[in-house]
């Protein structure tokens, strides 16, 4: 079993090694939070790597500015919320920003992200490559998921729920591109979706950086399995509200709306794909009635879609959807 550590620091040489088999420890900066209520400008005490925000109200028409910069309109981003409107934005080390909301918008709430800085939290990760079915990827403690964050007032936020795999959907994060540190970049991710946005964990089942680097997203269990239980069924995520269940997330880390994914990339999804189309016995070129198995509502669309053919929302990136049938019927030879 893999587990993250729920403390810090290291062992001196008095103290036994707890470290479990098969694995190693490794530290990764603690992500810190501070959040804030309403639209007057905001300092924090650390530079901010991100500012998530949320707001009930219109969706559109949010910004936002950093330091003594100019405004900033936030983008739809990929995240939906009912009701209201949310965007993650990098905020380039900031410790002051200001933001606005659509007119009429209750319940504006902010948090400033650091997933750079943070004190070291030690976790065990496993001492070798971590595979799904032959493709490498690196599992929720390779990548610092502090897994305290999945739970509230002492019980876990988002229960797992399985269900069997009938279709897999495209995101990118809309995160700036030529990320220097994806991984930091996951974890802040990670803290806007489980804790600012209230989802219990990372909305997405699997994400691939820039270099092709897959990373396990939801959490699915203690199987060393990801995004399914040992009868094979898939854990439900967030990435498609009212779709969820049954839908396998995977997201592109940066943004595709005018820039193509790197090849690296690209031939990763290809290949995450084709190995889990395989596993559990999908058409990659099929068009399917989706049938949500939570409440019945159906949906007709393809077997490998974008975020956008779900929801309104310009996510994966016009690039990206441009490219999902070039990445279908790759993934089905």
């Amino acid at each position: 079993m893999v587990f993250a550590a729920t403390d810090s620091g290291s062992d001196s040489d008095s103290t036994p090694d707890t470290t479990p088999s098969g694995t190693k420890p490794e530290t990764f900066p603690a992500t810190r939070t501070a959040t804030a209520t309403g639209t007057t400008p905001t300092t924090t005490t650390f530079a901010a790597s991100y500012v998530g925000l949320r707001w009930t109200g219109d969706a559109a028409g949010a910004g936002i500015r950093l330091a003594d910069g100019d405004w900033q309109q936030t983008g739809t981003g990929c995240a939906t919320i009912d009701g209201g409107g949310t965007a993650l934005i990098a905020a380039d080390e900031a410790t002051t920003y200001e933001v606005r909301t659509p007119p009429g918008a209750t319940d504006v709430r902010t948090a400033a992200i650091d997933c750079t800085r943070g004190p070291d939290h030690t976790f065990h990760v496993p001492s070798e490559p971590t595979r799904v079915r032959g493709v490498r990827y690196l599992s929720r403690p390779a990548w610092g998921a502090d897994e305290s964050k999945r739970y509230k007032d002492g019980k876990v936020n988002s229960p797992e729920a399985y269900y069997p795999l009938q279709s897999i959907t495209v995101h990118h994060t809309d995160t700036p591109n030529a990320d220097p540190d994806p991984a930091a970049t996951v974890r802040g991710i990670y803290e806007y979706h489980a804790v600012t946005l209230d989802w219990g964990d990372i909305g997405y089942h699997f994400l691939i950086d820039e270099a092709g680097v897959v990373y396990e997203g939801r959490y699915s269990g203690d199987d060393l399995v990801p995004a399914f239980n040992p009868d094979g069924n898939l854990v439900t995520a967030f990435h498609t509200a009212g779709f969820n269940s049954g839908n396998l997330g995977i997201a592109l880390i940066g943004n595709l709306v005018s820039q193509a994914p790197t090849d690296a990339a690209k031939s990763s999804l290809i290949r995450l794909i084709k190995v889990i189309a395989r596993f559990k016995g999908l058409d990659p070129q099929a068009k399917i009635t989706y049938t949500n198995p939570v409440n019945g509502v159906k949906k007709d669309n393809e077997t490998i879609s974008g975020h956008r053919d779900w929801l309104q929302t310009d996510c994966p990136g016009q690039t990206m959807y441009d490219l999902l049938s070039e990445v279908r019927s790759a993934a089905a030879r």
